[in-house]
């Protein structure tokens, strides 16, 4: 099964779909189309071979520190060397592979004219940033290369080269694509691209006088019209920063990858990819299927106990995945069939699919709540566990609305009680995989492996586990599951990278200071300014996505919340879960058209049902919001 991103269900720059969604590169010239595979291939077997690599690495490395007392003092510098190489060949896989965070919203209404059109602008406005950060990241690679590694004292820029290799083939990646759709868009293209550089670069002495008038040029002006054309979040935020620094300071313009480079090899991030492996590992072995099952012979018989068994089944997934993407490739197929057999609304289904994303998104290890703690500073092993409580509040509050809604609207079940017996027979069989969530969290909390290595003691569990006990590991398919993992990897550093550039221009032009005075002094003290959070990161959540959110916004606002007498794990939870209330709500989140594609629903089946849901987790987090103890007390 693939694990699926908001961008697999739009068009993408970079693979920009026909009416019939067919890639233009699928109907090129052969000489053409082989270029494309060739470099398809010349990142996705680096990015997938470097995830392996990180697998094997870290696990030798918990072995040699906790069972043989001897640990590898220059792992984390090998890891931290491969770990960028697997950032930017994984963002460049997932530009080949049309997987980078983008919004459609307004490109999908368009029309297929239209959004032909606009695929296009995005197309070059991407090759624009490319380009232009080619010779800044150049000049960057030869700063670093008069620095070696502490131990192993190695050319940094053996390092840094992952920058320059990546921007070289995703430079190409789009030159193919858009010569592809023919030579008139590529004409026309490149004059655009050129008309409008040159346009900003005229109007650079205007700039330079405006002062933090341009943040509202660059940040809201060139951000919002590069988002809302589909262009990549990750090369909107990069094209806003260059073009601010470029045109309206005198800064080296180097700090640009100096900052991506800064954002993206946090060896804390290292979890993100290993902890989505782990969820495509526990649905090919069918560890996800044995927890599923077990539920259903427990709730199976009762009104809407279905419903139930998808509350649970989430929470229990997300503890192991760590995605919300894998959480619900994993579940939705599994379950619905069943669901639909008797008779339930498939509306219902995915409003309650896509509630429970929002719901389970501060249950550990959420790669959410690692990006919080990599650039807030917040422990992630105190986030781990302050995140638990809440999830678990939230599920009570959607299972008493299920219970309602099933008094009120469900038939009577069909379904008979199953046997002790075989209840007791499904959880011999889910044990194995009912312990991995406990196992991932003991690890931490007893020191056997920090928050980037627990995820391979959990891989290493559940691949025993695969083959030991559910005898269901299919070899075949670990090269497509590496590759799966380096793209949406990728994806997800890349944007990390450039918020965090976007986040120290902020930062430099005296922005943060400005928004720290005006939060810090809003009527209402901690309780005022709790409010204002979760009203501002609902609205992020559903435009930028939490990731970006994240980093952009959690730096400056997170020392405001200890100001105002905030617990930072309080304020984390409030912030993790108004972003997902925004993410997965209609008409704008792009989760919920996630979990309308992953159930092969259409969205509009979902639109009345999932507003009841929202209502209930926005009444939730308000509790969690007023209620510290929900969020520290196990602290």
């Amino acid at each position: 099964m693939r694990l699926h991103t908001a961008e697999d269900f739009s068009h993408v720059p970079g693979d920009p779909a026909d009416a019939d969604g067919a890639s233009p590169v699928a109907s090129a010239p052969r000489w053409l189309a082989t270029i494309d595979r060739l470099l398809g291939l010349a990142v996705a077997v680096p990015a997938a071979v470097l995830v392996l690599a990180e697998i094997v690495l870290l696990f030798c490395g918990v072995v040699a520190r906790y069972a043989l007392r001897h640990p590898l003092v220059w792992g984390d510098e090998v890891a931290g060397i491969l770990f960028l190489w697997l950032a930017m060949t994984g963002a460049a896989t997932a530009l080949h592979r049309g997987a980078h965070m983008r919004m459609t919203a307004v490109v999908n209404r368009a029309g297929p004219a239209w959004r032909a059109k606009w695929d296009v602008v995005a197309l070059i406005a991407s090759m624009l940033f490319l380009g232009l950060i080619a010779v800044p990241a150049y000049t960057y690679l030869q700063q670093q290369s008069m620095i070696s590694t502490p131990e192993l004292q190695i050319d940094d820029a053996w390092r840094v080269a992952a920058i320059l290799y990546a921007l070289a083939c995703m430079l190409l990646i789009c030159v193919v694509r858009l010569i592809a759709l023919g030579w008139k868009p590529l004409v026309a293209g490149l004059a655009i691209a050129g008309l409008g550089a040159a346009g900003l670069d005229v109007a650079g002495p205007l700039l330079q006088d405006l002062g933090n008038l341009n943040l509202l040029i660059f940040f809201v002006g060139v951000v919002g019209f590069t988002v809302l054309s589909g262009m990549p979040i990750a090369f909107s935020f990069g094209l806003a920063v260059f073009s601010y620094l470029s045109l309206s300071t005198s800064m080296p313009l180097e700090i640009v990858v100096s900052r991506m480079d800064e954002g993206m090899s946090q060896l804390l991030l290292l979890a993100v990819p290993m902890f989505v492996f782990l969820g495509l590992l526990i649905e090919m072995t069918g560890m996800a299927r044995a927890m599923i099952g077990f539920l259903a012979s427990l709730l199976g018989h009762v009104r809407g106990g279905l419903f139930y068994v998808l509350v649970g089944a989430m929470y229990l997934i997300s503890g192991i995945s760590g995605s919300k993407a894998a959480d619900m490739a994993a579940i939705a197929p599994i379950l619905f069939p069943e669901m639909k057999k008797r008779g339930e609304n498939e509306g219902e289904l995915v409003a309650l699919l896509s509630a429970t994303g929002a719901q389970t998104e501060t249950v550990p290890p959420s790669i959410v709540l690692i990006t919080i703690g990599s650039v807030t500073g917040v422990s992630i092993s105190a986030l781990f566990t302050g995140g638990l409580l809440p999830g678990f509040m939230l599920a009570l509050v959607l299972c008493v609305l299920v219970w309602w809604r099933a008094r009120r609207k469900l038939p009577a079940p069909t379904a008979a009680r199953a046997p002790a017996r075989q209840i007791g027979r499904a959880f011999v069989v889910a044990a194995p995989a009912l312990a991995l969530p406990f196992v991932i969290r003991a690890a931490v909390v007893e020191g056997v492996a920090t928050a980037t290595e627990v995820s391979t003691v959990g891989i290493v569990y559940a691949a025993l586990a695969g083959c030991l006990i559910y005898r269901r590991f299919d070899w075949r398919r670990i090269g497509p599951m590496l590759v799966e993992t380096a793209t949406l990897s990728g994806a997800i550093l890349m944007i990390i990278g450039t918020a965090t550039a976007m986040a120290w221009a902020l930062t430099q032009s005296g922005f943060s200071d400005g928004l720290a005075q005006l939060m810090g002094h809003l009527p209402g003290g901690a309780a005022g300014f709790m409010v204002v959070s979760i009203v501002m990161f609902a609205l992020l959540g559903s435009v930028l996505e939490g990731i970006p959110a994240i980093v952009l916004f959690g730096p400056l606002l997170f020392p405001i919340a200890r100001q105002v007498g905030i617990n930072e794990v309080q304020y984390a939870m409030v912030v993790i879960l108004s972003m997902g209330l925004g993410l997965f709500s209609p008409p704008f989140g792009v989760g919920y058209y996630g979990a309308c594609a992953v159930s092969r629903i259409h969205p509009d089946a979902g639109i009345r049902p999932i507003a009841g849901y929202m209502v209930a987790l926005f009444v939730g987090i308000v509790v969690i919001a007023a209620v510290p103890w929900l969020s520290t007390g196990f602290l």
